[in-house]
């Protein structure tokens, strides 16, 4: 990460040279149209580069149509945003990828997709358990690494592994991931896993960076430890949250409809010191997950 000026700004170089910017906008639950196209107006305008969507969120159309009638209105050009997609859990089968792929980059109404994410090790219908999950995140992830060839994708990843099933796809394709995006906040993360990541070359992305606030739990931006620090630095909750994630070298994509949060979100203009980074590490102890765990998925 730099070491002036704001993180908000920053890319991540991904393993095969991508550019990818170090903050992006999160699409979850938003399924208006209307409501996409005016948070993707303000963010945009704020700097926002990078898009983050999902087969699975139905919103991939409403981005597509945001991107194409507001990209002209800022003066740039599809070369100029980031947009992720996602496989989602109930396409997880090699001979379902082609088709999936194809109904997203038409509903998105691109030539190519900058990242491809596998969403889930698991597949949809099937128990946690059952050994056909590995068979069909290999299938698919052989698939994914076709798409790349083809030119289709520019790099392509996951979402929710552990590094057992990271491990896997090395060992069945010897391609590992160019991404993993995870859960990631300090009630809830994994050094071992960031350990890892950073060992083979694998960017982490989190989600969830402000804890449950996706589910109504205001738990994290409430800590004491987080409100000191960022009384400090006079900035937001949120900011001192996605600095601490960057400032690990860890992506972020903060979710939010409200424009002057989705300003603020992107300007980080400053550096929080290893006492801060210690103090917030210390709410890993709550060990609090609020969104889905692969931990359980064969």
């Amino acid at each position: 990460m730099p070491c002036e000026g704001n993180l908000g700004d920053a890319k991540f170089i991904l393993k095969n040279g991508v550019k990818m910017p170090a903050v992006g906008l999160g699409t979850f639950r938003i399924r208006n149209s209307d409501v996409l196209f005016r948070t993707v107006d303000v963010a945009l305008e704020a700097g926002y580069r990078l898009f983050d969507t999902a087969a699975a969120y139905q919103n991939e159309l409403f981005l597509g149509y945001a991107l194409r009638k507001l990209l002209p209105k800022y003066g740039l050009t599809r070369e100029d945003v980031f947009i992720t997609t996602k496989l989602s859990p109930s396409d997880l089968r090699g001979d379902l990828v082609a088709d999936a792929f194809r109904k997203s980059s038409d509903n998105i109404g691109l030539d190519y997709i900058d990242l491809y994410l596998i969403h889930f090790p698991g597949a949809a219908n099937i128990h946690a358990q059952d050994s056909k999950n590995k068979e069909f995140r290999i299938e698919a992830w052989k698939e994914f690494i076709k798409l790349y060839d083809q030119g289709k994708v520019k790099a392509i990843g996951v979402s929710n592994f552990t590094i057992r099933h990271l491990t896997e796809l090395a060992e069945a394709t010897g391609i590992e991931p160019m991404v993993n995006q995870v859960e990631w906040h300090p009630h809830y993360f994994q050094s071992d896993l960031l350990q890892y990541c950073d060992s083979h070359n694998i960017r982490l992305q989190a989600y969830c960076s402000f804890g449950g606030l996706a589910v109504s739990n205001n738990t994290l931006m409430e800590e004491s430890i987080v409100r000191e620090i960022y009384a400090k630095y006079k900035a937001t909750p949120a900011q001192v949250l996605l600095a601490w994630s960057l400032q690990r070298g860890v992506a972020v994509i903060p979710k939010s409809l409200t424009p002057h949060r989705i300003k603020s979100n992107i300007q980080i203009n400053f550096r929080l010191t290893q006492e801060d980074l210690s103090q917030l590490d210390s709410l890993g102890a709550a060990n609090m997950k609020y969104s889905w765990d692969p931990s359980s998925v064969a």
